[in-house]
């Protein structure tokens, strides 16, 4: 053979190899499965969707056993409803600086019955001529940040009989306390609701024998920095009450009450803050 002739085969040879040879080995680019090239470089992962733990709502006192109680949520609080007082037996709510502002106004709002509890329940008609003001627990003031929290704060599972004089008074200055505090802080966790001691006859307002209150209870918990906590106890009379003797550790108002405070907290937090009271801290 010619070297001219062998020059030529050898070319032909080496053609058909890249023709033949090297499609059957490397298939082309344009038939790749890419999902499958992915599945087949990157190591398996099951996708287990986590539990997510909720959030500890430190507000919520422990459950009651002791009396009736019906648990509502509403957008600003929540109430622990005693269908035989017709009253809650605690109303708690977390109030932080924001929700200390806000464009929604009382003017207009009217108390109404909740639907949510059975019937007898507490009515507006229970509290004509019962010379008893129609008295808030989570206050009007503490809901202005949101339309509905404040249309929910005249439902009657959040109100209590009380006297005149402390709701426009010492009461009032207790609420505006707290959303002090809560602007200072950035917030703070409370419950409030009614004391009833008791001894002798129940008074009782109204159709429904809506239960009025001796006394009334406040308990108020900071977390930001070092945690604290107080308490407060008026008597539901219009007689002038300074704040300074109203004031109680939040041990001495579990004892009045029967209510467990501010359960969330770890063991060594809740003993040492509930058994301060010291105004002047805060």
């Amino acid at each position: 053979m010619s070297y001219k002739r062998f020059f030529y085969a050898t070319i032909a040879v080496a053609m058909t190899f890249v023709a033949t040879g090297c499609r059957q080995d490397r298939p082309a680019q344009g038939f790749l499965d890419p999902t499958a090239a992915k599945a087949s470089t990157a190591a398996p992962t099951a996708n287990v969707a986590r539990a997510k733990k909720p959030p500890l709502l430190y507000e919520i006192p422990a459950k009651l056993t002791d009396r009736p109680e019906q648990i509502i949520k509403r957008k600003g609080y929540t109430t622990s409803y005693n269908n035989n007082t017709k009253t809650p037996n605690w109303v708690a709510w977390h109030l932080t600086k924001q929700r200390t502002y806000g464009s929604a106004m009382r003017s207009g709002m009217l108390f109404t019955e909740d639907t949510a509890v059975e019937a007898p329940r507490a009515t507006d008609k229970d509290y004509y001529n019962s010379r008893y003001d129609r008295g808030h627990m989570c206050p009007a003031g503490d809901c202005k940040w949101d339309s509905e929290a404040m249309q929910e704060s005249f439902l009657f599972t959040n109100i209590c009989p009380q006297n005149h004089g402390l709701n426009k008074y010492e009461w009032n200055d207790l609420e505006i306390l707290c959303r002090d505090w809560a602007r200072k802080y950035g917030s703070v966790d409370i419950v409030c609701g009614p004391l009833y001691d008791g001894i002798g006859e129940q008074k009782m307002i109204g159709r429904n024998r809506v239960w009025v209150p001796e006394k009334f209870f406040k308990v108020v918990l900071c977390r930001q920095g070092e945690p604290k906590a107080i308490g407060f106890i008026y008597n539901n009379v219009g007689k002038k009450q300074p704040m300074q003797d109203a004031v109680r550790s939040v041990d001495e108002i579990e004892m009045l009450t029967g209510i467990d405070f501010f359960p969330a907290l770890d063991d060594k937090t809740e003993n040492l803050i509930e058994a301060e009271s010291d105004l002047t801290e805060w």
